[in-house]
């Protein structure tokens, strides 16, 4: 309840990050790390006969409000940090006897920036994992079913910001300036049409214009400045880079018809997820053990999640666990992070780490 209720949105979890080490150092861990790539905190247990060392991760962060009125927990990211302190509980009561387990609680998931900034700090450097595993609630699917994929499980995203300029004018006498209002309609059209001419039948892709802001709110002046905000989705980095370049094209394109200035900017990048096998098969094999209901998907998931700069630098796997078939999807202001997962959360993790120290990742 206490990080449900202290939700902070990414780059500012100073007090999210307050509670969780106060609680992990009462765990007793043989090392505990603060301070990771800003507010992120880490947790290590160190058994007594060498073996691997496994990453379990979650995420720290928020979202914004609806409304513009603070933060809320929208993804579930308190629910993940709970299950994560399951672990850590259980750690301080029964020691680990061999291998070493870091519990990461990792700063700005939700803005693609954390996962990379913790692989560049020298504090979660000097404990550097072999294996790296995490998991996500999934609203739409059974209560505690297990979701995995082999390969690629969550798609890459990146943003791209298209800002136009051109000359503001009275709305009376729009012929002395140069508004951008039809660049922006061309715009948004074409970058629509990007997957369909881009991509092969059998090469997911999509681009979602997900805002576009015109001059001013005022009747009175032709804007002179426009602005085009969308998300590009692949689940292939090469067709993601196939996709920028073409939009970056088309804008560059389209304002030089209308005699516009162009800038072209990229930012909140994902990479692809990339389950690998053998720890696939470990998951399964520990949910199929406690009892769970495990599922394999066809096709990745069109969401993106930061976890895949992880699974680009070491062997690891993200799995899904259903939150309920009528739990209101991620991200939507009604959603609510089911507490029963949190101890079947905390029982598969627990499993599924000692699975990969006694078999050091391969199954």
């Amino acid at each position: 309840m206490a990080l449900h209720e202290r939700a902070e949105v990414s780059g500012r979890e100073l007090a999210t990050a307050e509670i969780v080490a106060s609680f992990l150092a009462a765990t007793r861990p043989t090392r505990l790390i603060r301070g990771i790539a800003g507010h992120g905190v880490a947790a290590l247990y160190q058994g007594s006969i060498p073996g691997p060392r496994v990453m379990v991760r979650c995420e720290l962060d928020g979202l914004p409000m609806p409304d513009g009125s603070g933060a809320y927990h929208g993804c579930g990211h308190d629910g993940h940090m709970a299950i994560l302190a399951g672990v850590a509980a259980h750690f301080a009561e029964a020691p680990l006897e061999g291998g070493s387990v870091l519990l990461l609680f990792q700063p700005s998931e939700e803005t693609g920036e954390g996962a990379t900034a913790v692989l560049r700090d020298a504090g979660f450097g000097s404990v550097m994992p072999d294996f790296a595993i995490a998991l996500h609630n999934l609203p739409g699917f059974r209560l505690a079913e297990v979701i995995l994929r082999h390969g690629v499980f969550a798609s890459a995203s990146a943003g791209i910001t298209v800002n136009l300029t051109g000359e503001r004018s009275h709305a009376g006498e729009p012929k002395k300036g140069n508004s951008p209002a039809m660049a922006v309609a061309h715009l948004l059209q074409a970058m629509n049409a990007v997957p369909q001419n881009r991509t092969g039948l059998f090469q997911p892709a999509m681009v979602t214009v997900v805002h576009a802001a015109l001059g001013a709110e005022t009747f009175g002046t032709s804007p002179g400045e426009a602005m085009v905000m969308a998300t590009l989705r692949a689940s292939e980095k090469e067709v993601l880079e196939d996709l920028f370049r073409e939009c970056s094209r088309l804008a560059e394109g389209i304002a030089g018809v209308y005699g516009l200035g162009v800038s072209v900017e990229r930012c909140e990048e994902f990479p692809p997820v990339f389950n690998d096998s053998r720890l696939v098969n470990l998951v399964a094999e520990a949910a199929k053990g406690l009892g769970m209901n495990v599922s394999h998907r066809d096709e990745p998931f069109p969401w993106s999640e930061d976890f895949g700069h992880f699974t680009s630098a070491m062997p690891g796997v993200l799995f899904g666990l259903g939150a309920g078939e009528e739990t209101p999807p991620l991200h939507h202001p009604n959603y609510d992070f089911p507490d029963d997962l949190l101890p079947l959360g905390s029982k598969l993790l627990l499993e599924t780490v000692r699975s990969i120290i006694m078999t050091g990742g391969l199954s």
